[in-house]
Order: structure tokens, then sequence, then C-alpha cells
């Protein structure tokens, strides 16, 4: 996920603080889900951006410290020209999500652990306001806004881990299969040789190099200029097979 073209382009809209704060909870939030940890944070910490946010939309002010339980229960009877999406919608996924938070613990008593199912909860509502907002984000061509909005709802592998200039692959792979993992996680972007040669750097380069050449010629990969690759619509469905059936067997041999 792209995050500084994520807050450059809702800072479009809103001030730069605001569009930083909510992106970077949203990724604490995703990797919390990746690895599976129940935190309070960032779920709570994207709440109360979000009601910032509205906040600033609605008087181009914020409040530092929100009350916002009392803000998002009581925005729906106020006369404010803020898209209902986000008037209405946003704010009732916003309290569903900040009530969970408060009212769940975070150790469970059970045979059923809902942590997991919590989590996935928060995440999605999570990715709905993010996409709510790239929508309604002035100055971004409909083509852009998708592309970030795809980002966004982009499912969650627990294939790959993101260290920021590369991304390590988990798992003992070929490297035609780590590509095309790699590649998916990062679809629809352009992606440089040199990162995906840093990503598989377990592997020989010049067979990186010959694996990226060879999935040309399958047209499951298609070059953005003469040092970069991204995933056709085919090679993004041949990768997403390929992460289902490993996913799969990870699951069959817990």
């Amino acid at each position: 996920m792209d995050k500084s073209r994520l807050v450059t382009i809702l800072s479009t809209r809103l001030p730069q603080e605001l569009a930083n704060d909510i992106v970077d909870n949203f990724l604490i939030l995703r990797k919390d889900v990746a690895t599976r940890t129940f935190g309070r944070s960032a779920p709570g910490k994207f709440v109360e951006t979000y009601v910032q946010i509205v906040q600033h939309l609605e008087t181009g002010h914020y409040d530092v410290k929100p009350n916002v339980d009392y803000y998002l229960k009581n925005i729906e009877s106020r006369s404010i020209p803020i898209d209902d999406g986000l008037k209405i919608c946003g704010a009732r996924i916003a309290r569903a999500m900040y009530t969970l938070r408060n009212k769940r613990a975070i150790a469970h008593k059970g045979d059923v652990d809902p942590n997991r199912y919590d989590l996935q909860f928060l995440h999605s509502g999570a990715q709905w306001i993010l996409s709510e907002l790239i929508r309604l984000t002035t100055g971004v061509t409909m083509d852009e806004a998708g592309k970030l909005v795809l980002q966004v709802q982009a499912p969650i592998e627990n294939l790959v881990e993101d260290f920021g200039d590369k991304r390590l692959v988990l798992g003992n792979y070929s490297a035609r299969t780590e590509i095309l993992i790699l590649l998916h996680s990062l679809y629809p972007d352009i992606v440089e040789v040199a990162m995906v040669k840093a990503s598989l750097d377990r592997h020989n380069p010049k067979n990186v190099g010959k694996c990226l050449r060879v999935l040309w010629k399958e047209k499951l990969v298609e070059p953005g200029n003469a040092s970069s690759y991204q995933l056709t619509e085919t090679g993004y469905r041949e990768a997403s097979r390929v992460i289902s059936r490993l996913l799969t067997k990870n699951k069959l041999d817990q």
C-alpha cells in the first residue's frame, strides 16, 4: 500500500496531520489483523481521527481531544453540509467500532476466541471509512481514486510482511510463486524490478529476472517501463489462485 500517496490525496481536502494520522492507524490495524494481535490503540485512534476529520469538514477546525461517542451519537440530528456517507453511515460504523473497542476485554474466556472476528470487523469498518474519504476527496481523477480504494480494500494475506522499502514473502516458495504473491500484494501498482529483487533476496537475482520474463511471455505481467512490472488482470487472477491454495494448505497444516 502506498502510504505517501494516500496521505497526499487525502491532504487535498484535510489537514496534513489528520490525513497522516488516519492512514497510520489504518496501517497499524491491518498489521494487527495480519498478526492476529488484539490491541485497543489503533481502532480507538482511528475513530478519534475520523471524528476530528468530520469536525474539520463541518466547522473548519477540530478538537484536540474530541468527545468521540457524544459527537457520533448526535451528528445525525444536526443540519450540516456533509455527505450522508460520512454523516450517517460513517458515523454509525465509527460508533460501532468505538463501542467494540471499549466494551470488549482484550482477553476472553471460553472455547471460541472472538479476538479474530473482532479485529476483522474493526478492519472492515476502517476500510469502508477510508474508502469513503478517498471517494469524496477533490482534485483526484476517478481512475486514481479507484486504484487507491483497491489498495485499501485489498484482503490481508498472512503471506507478506511489509518492511517499507521491501516486502518479505513468508514461507519457502519458488521465485515464480513469490513474484506472483509480491505483485499481488502491491496490485495495481507498477513495481520496480529493483524492489522485486530486493524482496526476493533469498533467490538468485538472475533467476528472478528470468522468472519475470517468463511471466511476461505468459501474459501474467506487463512492463510499466524498462525496469518495472505490474500484474495483468489474468496475472492477478492467477496470483489470487496461488495465494488461496497456499492459505488453504497452511490452515490444513496448522
